[in-house]
């Protein structure tokens, strides 16, 4: 029996062998879509389970791991930017504000699925236009929800944040481990 993280973020696979020294990576390549009706703090739980379930098949027998962190501002889920103008809105509207970065993780084991999610609150200083443009020339945005990376020189904007720092990054990691802990997982 595996274990597997259905996820492509090398920022997960770094937070996860902290916990999980041995551990395959198989990254979900399907559509991310969810129902523009399911409310906001519900959408990445449902696409972590989308990415476990994924992959599935032929592995039900391994524990898998599937992930989404997403991060939300006034209502409105900030994804991966598409371009620099996308990016540079999107750090535009997280500028002297405080939003909310959410992950859910699915982990389908022996035949069932269980699933939680963690919310941490995040507080930008405000920015400037140039800071902004510098940030965007780095090439850091581009593979980040809400176009930032804590963990690189996005964190240079953090003012503050409430909550577990490594669910910003991409893997709530100590609720992660409890709950592998329960499973008699760990």
């Amino acid at each position: 029996m595996a274990i597997i993280l259905a996820s492509a973020s090398p920022r997960r696979r770094e937070l996860l062998a902290r916990i999980i020294p041995e551990f395959q990576v198989i990254p979900y390549e399907g559509d991310e879509q969810w129902d523009p009706a399911l409310p906001l703090e519900e959408v990445p739980l449902f696409l972590a389970v989308q990415k476990a379930r994924g992959i599935l098949a032929g592995h039900g027998e391994d524990i898998i791991i599937g992930c989404d962190t997403v991060v939300a501002l006034d209502g409105q889920i900030f994804g991966k930017p598409e371009d620099e103008k996308h990016a540079a809105a999107m750090l535009g509207a997280l500028s002297g504000r405080v939003h909310e970065v959410i992950t859910g993780v699915c982990i389908l084991c022996k035949g069932e699925q269980h699933t939680f999610s963690a919310a941490t609150q995040v507080e930008f200083y405000a920015l400037t236009d140039r800071e902004i443009h510098d940030y965007i020339r780095t090439g850091e945005p581009y593979d980040k929800a809400g176009a930032y990376g804590i963990q690189g020189q996005g964190g240079l904007f953090v003012k503050s944040i409430a909550g577990d720092y490594n669910n910003v990054v991409g893997l709530p990691l100590p609720a992660m481990y409890r709950k592998l802990c329960s499973l008699h997982i760990m």
